[in-house]
């Protein structure tokens, strides 16, 4: 059964202020004329999610790869495309930066003196600070309008050919404000995630670093890392035509986009560090225990990890 995105649950964001359940509702209703500034997977995938639902009036387009605008539009999940950001966010009531995170501190910049009075400005990134203190640099006075969010959700899949109209359907956006944000700037971006189907959580930006820094940022760089080590065996093709679903399972996400993943935990390296060294530690912690022939102590450990994962997908399966 589908989650009741109306009421908002533990940690979710309630409407701003002076704002009513009318207001939510005739956001929810409004098509408007939307920018989507990287036109990738995350980006598509928006774009068709909008197009599908009848919330956008109009799509606009920009890549840094012209060739990937041109696709969605060719796909019918863009209207037009656009050779500059500039040129894209003019006249636009809403604009989601879908680019890699490495790419959107320059955006910010391009697109600055283009954002209206009554524009919005999102992004998707998967680290939030420093997004923040780039915005809040090259924004300037549109830095009010600037609403950080944060869809858990993804794919392995590149380009706008893999977009999924369904992608955030049940899906956590994670809303990281600032005190300078407008309510109603948060108030659209919020509507316009919950008609895509997706719940609103809201947390302190350091807090969702730190936390996706180890539950998203730290598994790909153990499975990058763990793939790396047998490819550069010299029976690496032996040892993968033995590989069985475990190691298929646990690095599934070793296929992402290798420079995507790079600028990702370049961006949150403090908390991505920090996760690394605390996870070396318990390895070395197995590892004498193995060394040592100590069963209880590798049984605790894995009881307890089994117990963690056994509940944890008990709470992804439930109602």
């Amino acid at each position: 059964m589908a989650a009741n995105h109306d009421r908002p649950a533990a940690g979710e964001r309630t409407p701003a202020a002076g704002t009513s359940a009318g207001d939510a509702s005739r956001c929810r209703r409004q098509a408007v004329k939307v920018a989507i500034l990287g036109c990738g997977f995350i980006g598509g995938s928006l774009a068709a999610a909008l197009r599908r639902r009848r919330l956008a009036s109009s799509i606009t387009g920009y890549d840094i790869d012209p060739l990937t605008a041109a696709r969605g539009v060719a796909l019918g999940l863009l209207d037009a495309s656009s050779s500059t950001a500039a040129l894209a966010v003019q006249g636009v009531d809403l604009v989601v930066l879908a680019a890699p995170v490495g790419s959107i501190p320059a955006l910010f910049g391009q697109i600055a003196a283009e954002i209206g009075p009554d524009s919005v400005v999102t992004d998707v990134g998967s680290t939030k600070a420093g997004l923040i203190g780039a915005a809040r640099a090259e924004l300037g006075r549109a830095f009010e309008h600037f609403v950080p969010a944060h869809p858990i959700a993804g794919g392995e899949r590149p380009g706008p050919e893999a977009a999924d109209p369904d992608l955030f359907e049940g899906c956590t956006v994670v809303i990281t404000t600032s005190a300078e944000t407008r309510a109603d700037a948060v108030l659209r971006v919020e509507q316009m995630w919950r008609s895509c189907g997706a719940r609103i959580a809201q947390m302190d930006a350091a807090e969702h670093d730190r936390i996706l820094a180890c539950v998203s940022h730290l598994p790909h760089v153990l499975a990058y890392a763990l793939v790396a080590h047998i490819a550069g065996r010299a029976d690496s093709e032996r040892v993968l035509s033995l590989a069985g679903p475990g190691f298929r399972d646990f690095t599934r996400i070793a296929a992402s986009n290798a420079q995507l993943w790079r600028d990702i935990v370049l961006a949150n390296r403090e908390a991505v560090g920090s996760e690394l060294q605390e996870l070396i530690a318990e390895l070395q912690q197995a590892q004498a225990a193995l060394a040592a022939s100590d069963a209880r102590a590798l049984q605790e450990l894995f009881e307890l990890a089994s117990r963690t994962r056994r509940a944890f997908g008990e709470r992804q399966d439930g109602p």
